[in-house]
């Protein structure tokens, strides 16, 4: 009879506190967003600590493959790359003038978007789970 190869794809402890430290840099950035006079995705794209937790995702990602987190990982990566796309068009609209309108309303669904992004991300982190699963 054949031996199975069990494949462990359970990440390190330490892979997955670096997770929760990229949601925590990335959840700082928030704060930090609502609490000054800088704009909520404005902190998260340029936001120190938000830039430092997307480093880290770069530098983390090779480890995460074949778990979980890889998911994770992807949708941190993403969240910050689809957030600074926004800001784009936002400015882009802003410095027209005429946009202006348009372009708060960007900045605000922006802002809410990140936001559910970084809790739901978290939650699921917490509960072990994938960004994409069926849940």
């Amino acid at each position: 009879m054949p031996e199975e190869t069990v494949i462990d794809d359970s990440p390190s402890p330490a892979l997955v506190n670096a997770t929760h430290l990229v949601y925590a840099l990335h959840a700082l950035s928030l704060v930090i967003g609502i609490t000054t006079a800088a704009t909520i995705i404005g902190a998260f794209v340029f936001g120190l600590p938000s830039i430092a937790a997307v480093i880290i995702n770069y530098l983390k990602r090779g480890e995460a493959r074949g778990t979980f987190l890889e998911s994770h990982f992807r949708w941190q990566i993403r969240t910050f790359w689809f957030c600074f796309l926004a800001n784009l068009a936002g400015w882009f609209f802003f410095v027209t003038f005429i946009g202006i309108p348009l372009a708060v309303m960007i900045f605000i669904a922006a802002g809410l978007w990140v936001i559910y992004r970084v809790v739901r991300g978290w939650l699921a982190l917490r509960d072990r789970w994938p960004m994409y699963s069926n849940r």
